[in-house]
């Protein structure tokens, strides 16, 4: 039997009624990822879906010519397929571990038994499929209406707030296939909010210092982003 200190970390799982997390515990399976790990690939059936605790996976949209832009981060809010349990099965988009940690990982058929249930699970699945939706389409409309200054001021924002602490070991150049945009622009942007005294950044480790400096300077999409996570999973929502 797990410690509920450890699934208690996922937002998820800490949100079911103990009648619906008794019966995954037994099946929860604590795993550890390592960055730039493949959980899922376009088009590719998962077997399994990822309640991840202190680390944080990318959704990419791959390119045929094999570029590739960041659509969404989950983190220890969330879940990694929900194409498990939307009925698509499969999915355009690429899932890989952007910075290492642990998660719990289920198979796909056991969440979808839960899933189908039509209980308190369901519901909240389908409220934070909401949400990352919203999270996706924010990000399209940052990518091509705002400076790269802001959407990295996002991207750190929306990183740490699905991390327990407030440092990312990520290179630039990882960033600047997340964000779709050259390695130059990243560092010039990156140089630009350290010499501010909002990050500080080091071979590849960033550790945002000023929070609020951050806040500041971010476009709307982050407010836009978080204010539907918080409406949508909050307590009161979930158990109605």
């Amino acid at each position: 039997m797990l410690e509920p200190r450890d699934f208690q970390q996922n937002a998820l799982l800490s949100r079911l009624p103990e009648e619906e997390l008794n019966r995954l515990l037994p099946d929860l399976e604590r795993v550890t990822l390592t960055l730039g790990q493949s959980l899922g690939e376009s088009g590719e059936l998962m077997s399994h879906v990822y309640f991840p605790v202190d680390s944080i996976v990318s959704l990419l949209y791959v390119m045929e010519n094999g570029a590739s832009t960041e659509i969404a981060v989950v983190g220890h809010e969330g879940i990694v397929g929900v194409s498990l349990f939307m009925g698509g099965e499969t999915t355009p988009n690429r899932a890989v571990v952007q910075s290492a940690g642990h998660a719990y990982r289920l198979k796909g058929n056991l969440l979808k038994n839960e899933f189908y249930r039509a209980g308190p699970m369901q519901r909240l699945l389908l409220r934070y499929t909401q949400a990352l939706l919203t999270q996706m389409a924010q990000t399209a409309v940052c990518n091509r209406h705002h400076s790269l200054d802001q959407q990295l001021c996002r991207w750190l924002l929306l990183s740490i707030d699905r991390l327990p602490g407030k440092t990312l070991n990520m290179t630039q150049e990882l960033i600047s296939n997340m964000l779709g945009v050259r390695r130059e622009g990243v560092s010039e942007s990156a140089g630009k909010l350290q010499k501010s005294g909002l990050i500080s950044y080091s071979r590849g480790c960033i550790t945002v210092i000023d929070r609020a400096g951050l806040e500041e300077r971010v476009c709307e999409c982050y407010a836009v982003v978080k204010e539907e996570y918080d409406r949508l999973l909050s307590h009161e929502n979930v158990t109605t």
